[in-house]
């Protein structure tokens, strides 16, 4: 089906049925998309987004195999979709705009419904006026857990973000031309789940699944722990079957936009004692962006103790028989507007996949960048011809990373490819999931102004 034969059907049903094209699910979990209000410093700020009133979007949990509901009703004046980043589900529930759904206007209810295939940490966003819904808080952490326990005492998410605030604690613009032009617009209020340096308790001498997320739709943060002891357990919510050095001060973690990592943390023993999540930012001292403080007597737990995590059903490609297709990330000579509907520009276009930029979400007869077949294995192959990093996001299914020529790549699996500059990284997959995927920066600016594009399996 072409682009404008999809706008037009869906868009027929959804005034037929008010909501969104699709029947109500049983039961769903309601999830309301609300202007909201919170003290992200010393004032309130006014203006933000949330599925509650005066609070972050809340932790969505599921469970590996089980069916989810989820009946998503806007009540903006703006446009909207939510997509459920990582999660290798059916097409029709990815929640891009005129891609897999019409948006959501205000009032309207879409009723999403998926049986989420694989375990881990992932996260879900706006996919229609992006920029402006996630800048101003819409970004939430979703958590399917496996079919057994892995022996955590407890656990912890923290939703790594940036906010962009004048000093009265009001919004600045999300975004600048000449930001979108580079690394991206960056804010200025840096916080874990909306907070500013927050500590939570846990058992003195537990076990604790830390489960962090980088929400931000610029930043890149270099990570590490400090105190404690801990390793990388998941990356990109999926087990890590190999070790994997912790990183350091000297030696950090880099996390784009849409990655996630995970950790198994053995508390202090001692009651006060604390472990931080530490991160460098550039031009300022390292800081702890959220701690966990030990609390009460020690359980004495050993790291030994926990079950390794189960493999997802990942379907390894055969790189014997895989076709080669290739992509070229940079800037663009064009800078025309794109036309994404109702779902916002930007102004401009500054970026471009293989010397071209999106032309928009709602553009006629716009065909993929890569046709792949079903069951077939492939090499796509990602050169970075800028300066800026470029955290490449593809949607539906999951991919491992096994050449580059500038450093040695651990074979992770994941969904999200964070290239640095003048990298050319090989990246593995099976197309195993049928339908029209996208495929972009998440550096949003970045995606909003070209470096946009789908990958269509069949």
């Amino acid at each position: 089906m072409k682009r404008r034969e999809f706008l037009l059907g869906s868009g027929a049903a959804a005034g037929a049925l008010g909501l969104g094209g699709f029947a109500r699910a049983a039961d769903p979990q309601a999830l309301v998309i609300q202007p909201a209000r919170f003290a992200l410093r010393e004032q309130v700020t006014e203006g933000m987004i949330s599925l509650s009133p005066d609070a972050p979007p809340p932790v969505l949990y599921g469970k590996q195999g089980e069916v989810m509901r989820l009946s998503v009703r806007n009540t903006l004046p703006d446009y909207t979709a939510m997509h459920w980043h990582g999660l290798r589900i059916t097409n029709t529930m990815d929640g891009v705009p005129y891609l897999t759904q019409i948006p959501m206007g205000e009032g309207e209810v879409f009723d999403y419904e998926f049986t989420p295939p694989d375990a881990g940490t992932y996260w879900y966003h706006p996919h229609c006026m992006t920029m402006e819904q996630m800048a101003r808080g819409l970004t939430g952490v979703m958590v399917i857990a496996e079919p057994e326990d892995p022996g955590f005492d407890s656990e912890q998410v923290i939703n790594l973000r940036d906010f962009r605030l004048d000093e009265g604690c009001a919004f600045l613009p999300a975004y600048t031309p000449r930001g979108a032009a580079r690394a991206g617009t960056f804010g200025n209020v840096h916080t874990a789940n909306w907070l500013q340096a927050p500590v939570y308790d846990h058992l003195a001498g537990g076990l604790v699944r830390l489960r962090v997320v980088n929400t931000d739709t610029t930043r890149i943060y270099k990570l590490h722990l400090d105190g404690g002891a801990a390793q990388i357990i998941a990356w990109d919510g999926h087990p890590i079957e190999i070790d994997v050095a912790m990183p350091s001060a000297e030696n950090p973690l880099l996390v784009g936009p849409g990655q996630r990592v995970d950790f198994a943390v053995k508390m202090p023993e001692n009651e006060g004692q604390t472990v931080n999540l530490m991160a460098k930012l550039p031009g300022q001292p390292m800081q702890a962006m959220a701690g966990l403080r030990a609390a009460g007597a020690s359980v004495a737990r050993d790291l030994r103790e926990l079950s390794p995590l189960p493999t997802n059903p990942i379907t390894k490609p055969d790189l014997g028989n895989a076709e080669l297709h290739e992509f070229v990330f940079g800037w663009t000579p064009e800078g025309g507007e794109p036309n994404n509907g109702f779902c916002g520009s930007l102004g401009y276009n500054f970026w471009s996949i293989n010397r071209t930029p999106w032309p928009g979400d709602a553009a006629q007869d716009v065909g993929p960048l890569a046709t792949l077949e079903m069951g077939n294995s492939y090499v796509l192959r990602l050169r970075n011809e800028s300066p800026n990093l470029h955290p490449i996001h593809l949607h539906g299914l999951a991919f491992m990373p096994i050449k580059s020529n500038l450093r040695t790549l651990p074979p992770l699996v994941t969904d999200t490819m964070l290239l640095l500059k003048d990298e050319v990284v090989e990246i593995a997959l099976v197309a195993d999931n049928p339908g029209d995927w996208a495929f972009h920066c998440h550096v949003i600016e970045h995606q909003k102004t070209g470096l946009t594009g789908f990958i269509r399996v069949v």
